[in-house]
């Protein structure tokens, strides 16, 4: 049917949801999450989701990758034990995991699709995703549900449909990694994970007193306006996948002046979306907007944090410019307003975002005018190999995170034509989108004529 799965419509059948507790017996105690872990925009599911086809290894020949995968998982759950017991709120709103043994849920489905008939761009949205990852009802909380679900969807061509939703103050984008590699080793036949993890969330504990050192433009409260549905809301929305590739690269690079020499491809990037995304919302020329990055802060303390800590472990530091002189500027401003703030994550940093959260009751980020740009190369989760190779397409199902749609994210990806590049998502207003694709076409110079027409640019409302 091509390569465009927008109309692609196909049937599930799903087992009872069953929760998969560790193999052994695993201590019983209470664990503070960290003061990073447990703030208010932690608070959230995010779903994640892996495609594979049926190039099974010769030790996997003959197995169901249901059955691998869930007595991996009993295993796995005997080192990260706390995944498998349940959050419980203490005073002034602070988290603990009841390490009960419960287990996580899982959901083992079939489905009447091949993978081929999802086409070659396989990138969010996805037709039919929330079959497969089914929303159990009263599972989806925060406190005393499962803090993983994991669906495993058998595909008639002998591949499989992998979605994950992970509770986001267990740990972020590094810990989930490590928690899904851990899985792959388990169903390939070892008997623990090659990096064992580490728990150690006191070390992003809020000092005593608690004193707020840093500068966090990423927690003003800010008041908001009239518009400020179209930004903070899904409704009305519609969501796209687009693709960089090489020729989209070089051409934002050349936008920059050479005299800028210290940027990153990460820095043009971030500074593109967050211009188009502003011109096609329209915002009035004297409202402040505002840019965040995940910034990942293991390798930045002294000594970095345990090779194996899977907590949440970032921050994400702000750039505030109006939009009129974000849109006004040649585009090196943009990118030089993110060059200077991406070294202030330090260790002090960490610490002082911690002691905030104590101070002012785990505020949530500001969401007002507010883009979140997070980037998942270094963690590739299409490099997951749980036995029947790497994944055709591996990490987030879908822009946006919990209920703020201002979220996009850079993730690994080939094209149709074999071309290594980015994709991401976005969310935005239907008109609004429309603008989007026009204003990044026009930054790319019209270089890349097929861009505009190519199957990765599908949308779905909501």
């Amino acid at each position: 049917m091509g390569s465009d799965c927008r109309s692609l419509m196909f049937t599930v059948w799903r087992c009872e949801p069953e929760l998969v507790a560790p193999a052994t017996a695993t201590p019983r105690e209470l664990k503070l999450l960290s003061d990073i872990d447990d703030q208010e925009g932690l608070r959230i599911q995010i779903p994640l989701v892996q495609f594979y086809g049926n190039e099974t290894e010769a030790t996997m020949e003959g197995k169901d990758p249901v059955e691998v995968i869930r007595g991996a998982l009993a295993q796995t759950l005997v080192f990260y034990y706390p995944f498998a017991g349940r959050l419980r709120e203490g005073p002034n709103r602070k988290l603990m995991v009841d390490c009960t043994g419960e287990g996580v849920m899982f959901i083992e489905a079939d489905a009447d699709v091949t993978l081929d008939q999802f086409g070659h761009s396989l990138a969010p949205p996805f037709p039919c995703f929330q079959q497969l990852l089914y929303h159990v009802p009263g599972s989806d909380g925060i406190i005393n549900s499962p803090l993983l679900l994991i669906q495993v969807t058998r595909l008639k061509c002998g591949g499989f449909i992998m979605g994950i939703r992970m509770n986001h103050t267990m740990c972020d984008g590094g810990g989930l990694s490590l928690f899904m590699n851990a899985l792959a080793e388990m169903c390939r036949g070892a008997s623990e994970p090659s990096i064992p993890p580490v728990w150690r969330r006191e070390l992003l504990q809020a000092r005593h007193p608690p004193r707020i050192t840093c500068n966090h433009r990423e927690f003003e409260q800010v008041p908001g306006s009239s518009q400020e549905v179209t930004m903070t809301s899904y409704e009305h929305m519609v969501q796209r996948s687009f693709f960089f590739g090489p020729i989209e690269i070089a051409a934002i690079r050349r936008l920059v002046p050479k005299h800028l020499r210290e940027f990153t491809t990460f820095d043009v990037i971030t500074a593109c979306l967050w211009y188009c995304r502003t011109k096609a919302l329209q915002i009035e020329a004297e409202e402040d907007v505002r840019i965040m990055w995940i910034v990942n802060a293991r390798a930045r303390f002294n000594p970095p944090l345990p090779v194996g800590y899977y907590g949440n472990a970032f921050a994400y530091p702000s750039v505030v410019t109006t939009a009129g002189k974000l849109c006004g500027n040649p585009f090196g401003y943009a990118v030089q307003l993110i060059n200077k703030v991406k070294g202030e994550v330090t260790e002090e940093y960490m610490h002082s975002v911690a002691d905030l959260m104590v101070t002012k009751g785990r505020c949530l980020f500001t969401t007002v005018r507010s883009f979140i740009v997070s980037d998942l190369r270094r963690f590739n989760f299409r490099e997951l190999n749980f036995g029947w190779g790497k994944a055709v397409y591996g990490g987030v199902a879908k822009a946006g995170a919990g209920p703020f749609p201002g979220v996009t994210f850079l993730n690994p990806y080939k094209n149709a034509k074999g071309e290594e590049g980015l994709v991401f998502p976005l969310w935005l207003p239907a008109k609004a989108m429309d603008r989007f694709a026009n204003e990044l076409h026009h930054m790319l110079g019209n270089q890349n004529q097929s861009t505009k027409n190519d199957p990765i640019f599908h949308k779905s409302t909501l």
